[in-house]
């Protein structure tokens, strides 16, 4: 019987921190290597656009905002839409398809109470009167909802969906699933309202496009637990079991020991570093995909980062200061004109290395937000992000 891999902590996180160029930004390389940055790292969560800008830019040197906008909206090799977990990312632009494909074949979470329920033919029609409202169309969430129910019927515009004291359109539990099957990403912002469009997107079917994200999320995460990739997908456990059990029986990945427990990598991949070559310390903004989808917990944040870095368990709420891999503390900026007000709260005295490093990691935060830098080391008074 073959000897099973045991994969120690420290090299797995070397190895997560040098595949996401956390260890040492990579070479700048214009757009092209902005969306290749995004890939690596799974996609750059976006609901706060301007912690994804700092998320993607960080990882190249000398690449700065403006450059990841101008990826965005000019040279359109990133893509803003839903990802995994229904929450707003960039992704590759040439990724979309396998995205798509893949995210369409992942089982949505408890429809919502009858009342409020679509049906999946009501579904399909949505998706289709979106496509064909967005097509050569940037659309606000207002103009979508008139074309939508224009196309199908009263049903589409009932409101009976609560949000944010609000109530939204029965269509709009559809959005996300317009986004998965690939008929619907953000446009430019018009003002203060976003718009969407629809991009020119095939979507890979589901088996194919499956394995490309399993491949991808382990080259960037594994060791992975089943539990670890389904909350990070949000799909139900039971489902992500039988998908990982039918890739192992394919051998497309397979198991090694990581924190005392049965986890996966991609077959093969099991080449990991000793220790990470060099003191690593970085300022991760809200939602870092690195936090958001690394595991264990536990390990991640450990001790005093439990409580401190992590909002009722939830990883991202907080930027967090990382060294060596691991969550030591948390900061926050405030900006005034081209002033950036930044203060880092580690969570244990910094020795004069990792003070310069600091130093030095706040003047590259400010360079990527194109402001100069007051860094203060001291308490954060700013609470989580919702």
């Amino acid at each position: 019987m073959p000897t099973t891999t045991s994969v120690p902590w420290e090299a797995a996180l070397a190895r997560r921190l040098a595949r996401q160029s956390l260890d040492r930004p990579a070479p700048a390389a214009g757009s092209a290597g902005i969306a290749a940055t995004a890939g690596a790292m799974m996609g750059a969560h976006a609901q706060v656009l301007s912690a994804a800008e700092l998320s993607l830019a960080l990882r190249l040197d000398g690449a700065t905002r403006t450059d990841v906008r101008s990826a965005l909206w000019a040279d359109r090799t990133l893509v803003k839409t839903y990802g995994p977990r229904g929450t707003v990312h960039l992704l590759p632009a040439a990724d979309l398809p396998w995205w798509t494909g893949a995210l369409s074949a992942v089982p949505g979470p408890a429809a919502l109470p009858e009342p409020a329920r679509m049906t999946p033919q009501q579904t399909d029609e949505v998706v289709a009167a979106v496509a064909d409202a967005l097509t050569d169309a940037e659309l606000t969430v207002d103009e979508l909802t008139e074309a939508v129910v224009a196309r199908t019927g009263p049903w589409a515009g009932d409101p009976v969906m609560p949000a944010f004291r609000t109530m939204w359109p029965r269509w709009r539990q559809a959005l996300h699933t317009a986004a998965h099957r690939g008929v619907l990403v953000f446009g430019p912002d018009r003002g203060r309202k976003a718009t969407y469009t629809r991009p020119n997107c095939t979507p890979q079917p589901a088996g194919p496009a499956l394995d490309v994200l399993v491949d991808h999320y382990l080259h960037a995460y594994g060791p992975a637990t089943t539990q670890d990739f389904a909350r990070w997908l949000a799909a139900p456990e039971a489902w992500a079991a039988r998908l990982l059990r039918q890739l192992a029986d394919r051998q497309r990945i397979e198991e090694v020991s990581f924190a005392s427990a049965p986890a996966w990598v991609a077959a093969g991949d099991t080449d990991f570093p000793a220790t990470p070559a060099r003191r690593c310390l970085r300022l991760l903004p809200y939602f870092d995909a690195y936090v958001v989808a690394g595991r264990p917990r536990e390990r991640l944040f450990p001790g005093p980062a439990r409580t401190r870095a992590l909002a009722g368990g939830q990883a991202g709420n907080y930027p967090v200061l990382l060294v060596d891999g691991v969550v030591a503390g948390v900061w926050h900026q405030r900006r005034s004109g081209r002033r950036i007000l930044l203060t880092a709260e580690p969570l244990a005295p910094l020795g004069p290395r990792d003070r310069r490093l600091l130093e030095a990691e706040a003047e590259r935060t400010a360079t990527i937000l194109e402001g100069r830098v007051e860094l203060t080391v001291g308490t954060v008074t700013a609470g989580p992000h919702a």
